[in-house]
């Protein structure tokens, strides 16, 4: 069985900079644990990166969320520091200028995946986005959400996105309620 473990733009300006938020900072264990799991077992990394340019505001996104994150080359772009020493493992890594990556899907389809599990922040932004893009490339593969590895800017919001990915025939798992 072919499997990969992407973690989802967990980079300091969603942990604890400029976007940061407590339950991304609260799941970085989690995370990290999954990450030394899928490694043991010679299983596939893939990080992606929210990557933006000095013109930021100046995008679709930047009008409608005016706070500068995740500039290309800044510390708020890169990977939390928990993660660095698993990023020379990284079997991909993809620099995304909004909230899904078709070059990740396209990454994905190519390389036939049984199975994908995705990880990170923001739930209902992010997380969501590239797990429906996952689905599409691989409709067949099983695609898994840990609920315990994900984090949304409230509790609501982030209960909704589990709810939708559950809807689309994604197995969440370690869900609380």
């Amino acid at each position: 069985m072919k499997r990969a473990l992407i973690v989802v733009d967990y980079q300091n300006d969603f942990v604890t900079g400029a976007l940061g938020f407590s339950k991304a900072k609260e799941i970085e264990q989690a995370v990290v644990d999954k990450i030394k799991k899928y490694l043991h077992n010679n299983e596939d990394l893939i990080f992606t990166f929210d990557t933006h340019g000095e013109d930021y505001l100046d995008t679709h996104e930047g009008k409608h969320l005016p706070v500068p994150h995740c500039l290309k080359g800044t510390s708020g772009w890169q990977l939390c520091e928990a993660l660095t020493p698993f990023l020379e493992k990284a079997a991909a890594c993809f620099e995304k200028p909004t909230f899904g990556s078709l070059e990740l899907a396209n990454y994905l389809q190519a390389r036939g995946y049984d199975e994908v599990e995705l990880c990170g922040v923001v739930s209902h932004i992010c997380v969501i986005s590239n797990a429906v893009l996952a689905k599409a490339a691989l409709p067949q593969a099983k695609i898994i959400i840990d609920a315990n590895c994900t984090a949304g800017l409230s509790d609501d919001m982030h209960q909704k996105a589990l709810d939708l990915m559950e809807g689309l025939y994604m197995t969440v798992t370690n869900r609380s309620n």
